[in-house]
């Protein structure tokens, strides 16, 4: 890890930047562990719970480079969307000949995010994303309706892997046409046997938004919790204060 002498502050808190920040699954997990945020993202996000920039989140990154404001930051945490290396891209889709192709945002994300210096984190889904997977969390983990794997690439600072918690069961649904039931929420789509808003939100511990595209896009905010506690963690322990 880069070990820092200071920390950028929001008032009495940390400062990090949430790029492709979606309606704020990650960002609300930072809130939590003691981090001031700020979100980014393209699309108009009514329910992101915190200040965002509507705008193409690798030019608002290279502005904040250029312009030093970078500096303002402690920490980054980035989602860029996974379609080139998911796993239902990879999968499905291209033995079916489905789908288009899709532009791999992760590589460009990680040179930017390599020049500001920070301590960052991207995220990915299960799939063929070039990332490495330098922690892998799981619903299972925090006791958690969804299953929901995520691999996480860190740099500048490090953190323990978790033990995989045995799943328990099924995600409850439709496969094949054959119902399964299960202890699981399907947190995707919208076909036969999904779960209402109300049982995706109780799953995924997100009450702040009821549009469904925004809950299947988020990760829990118990995963970011879980990182964010253990980056101050990792700071108090080098004697910087967080």
């Amino acid at each position: 890890m880069t070990q820092p002498t200071d920390i950028r502050r929001d008032g009495e808190q940390p400062l990090l930047l949430d790029l492709f920040s979606c309606a704020g699954g990650a960002a609300m997990g930072y809130a939590r562990a003691g981090f001031a945020v700020r979100g980014c993202d393209i699309t108009h996000r009514p329910n992101y719970p915190f200040p965002y920039h509507r705008g193409d989140a690798l030019a608002y990154l290279t502005h904040l480079i250029t312009t030093g404001e970078i500096e303002r930051f402690a920490f980054v945490h980035a989602s860029p969307p996974c379609q080139h290396g998911c796993a239902l891209t990879v999968g499905t889709n291209a033995s079916q000949g489905w789908g288009r192709s899709h532009v791999d945002l992760v590589a460009p994300t990680r040179d930017l995010l390599d020049a500001t210096g920070l301590p960052y984190v991207i995220e990915q889904p299960n799939g063929r994303a070039k990332i490495r997977k330098d922690l892998t969390l799981c619903g299972e983990m925090f006791g958690l309706g969804v299953i929901r794997h995520r691999n996480f690439e860190l740099a500048n600072w490090s953190i323990e892997q978790p033990v995989h918690v045995p799943h328990r069961g099924r995600v409850r649904g439709y496969r094949h046409g054959r119902f399964y039931d299960g202890p699981y929420m399907a947190a995707y789509g919208n076909g036969g046997g999904k779960p209402t808003i109300p049982e995706l939100q109780a799953a995924l511990g997100i009450d702040w938004t009821d549009v469904r595209e925004e809950l299947t896009e988020a990760i829990p905010p118990a995963y970011s919790e879980h990182i964010g506690h253990a980056y101050l963690a990792t700071l108090a322990a080098l004697g910087v204060a967080a």
